[in-house]
Parts: C-alpha cells; structure tokens; sequence
C-alpha cells in the first residue's frame, strides 16, 4: 500500500509540474516581452502635418515633422525635424529644432538647434535661440536653462536661462550676459 501512494504521490507532482511548467516559463518571457512592447511606438508618421484646436475650437498649433512616433502608454509623442507654429490671442510663433517631445499636458520640449521666430512684422524680438527650450503650448510660455541668443531687428542680447510669455512679447533672462545695439 505503501508503495501505491508513493507511486501515485510521485504521478501527481509530474503531472503538475507538466502541467505548470509552461506557466512558469512564461511569466518570465512575459516581463521582457511587456517591457520591448511598451518602448516600441505605437505608430511612426513620416513627413507629418498635423493641426490642432484648443477646447473653444481654436487653432492651438500646428506641426510639420520628417517623422513622428507616438508611444501612448508612456504619454508623449517624439518628432524629428519638427517645426511648430503656435497661434496666440496676439502673437504667432515658429520654433524649430533637430527633435522635440510632446507630453499629454501639452509641455514641448525642443532640443538641439532651437529657434523661435515670431511671426509677428516689426517686432522688438524677432528670434530667440537656445540648444533647449520647454514650451507649454496652453499657457503660450516659453523656458530655458541653456544660453540663448534673443535678436531683434536692431540688437542681439545673449544670456543664461529665459522665462517668456509669447502672448505679451515679455521676456526675463536669468542672466544676462551682453547686449548689442546696432546702427538704425
């Protein structure tokens, strides 16, 4: 009797582990399949034109882009080459750069030959350069850390770090570093 119950016992623990070998094996596959899963995007777009609207169904911005991947769960959107026109109540603004990143709260980060045109004839600043800029596209409010570059039509002033509102043309420079006027 005794040897029947081994025999049993010893049938039942193959017959499970068989049975939940496969459960095991892929839990672990499972982990680096979800990881390679959520890292690759959603969708890529290649020579992207896009227009967007704000809540009152205003034009908010539009965007160019050689290329664009979407990774929804992780909430932003990457783009290569992108040139973005953002429409204000008074100002119009183009800021362009090698690539930028656009989170679900509307935050745009540009990075690596940032520049922001204003769009606006006559203007006191006409261009402000930087390797980053960060632009809350709702707020209409531009940020840098990096040095920039603001020029007009008759001055160039450098600094380090940029607080500006792109509504009301009202620009702070962190610090200031040197301003030249030229002939008008």
């Amino acid at each position: 009797m005794n040897a029947a119950r081994a025999l049993i016992s010893l049938l039942f623990i193959v017959a499970m582990a068989w049975l939940w070998y496969p459960y095991f094996m892929k839990s672990t596959d499972n982990g680096v399949a979800q990881q390679d899963h959520i890292a690759t995007p959603d969708y890529i777009a290649t020579g992207l034109s896009q227009t967007s609207y704000n809540d009152q169904g205003e034009l908010s911005h539009t965007v160019y882009a050689e290329e664009m991947e979407l990774y929804q769960e992780l909430g932003f959107t990457h783009f290569t080459k992108p040139v973005f026109t953002l429409y204000g109540e008074t100002e119009n603004w183009q800021v362009n750069a090698d690539e930028a990143t656009l989170y679900n709260n509307n935050i745009l980060i540009l990075e690596n030959n940032v520049t922001a045109t204003n769009l606006k004839e006559g203007a006191m600043i006409e261009k402000v350069s930087a390797e980053a800029i960060q632009v809350d596209i709702d707020s209409q409010r531009m940020e840098s850390e990096q040095a920039v570059v603001l020029s007009g039509p008759n001055m160039k002033i450098t600094g380090q770090g940029l607080k500006a509102d792109l509504n009301t043309e009202i620009v702070e420079l962190t610090e200031h570093t040197r301003t030249i006027y030229y002939d008008q």
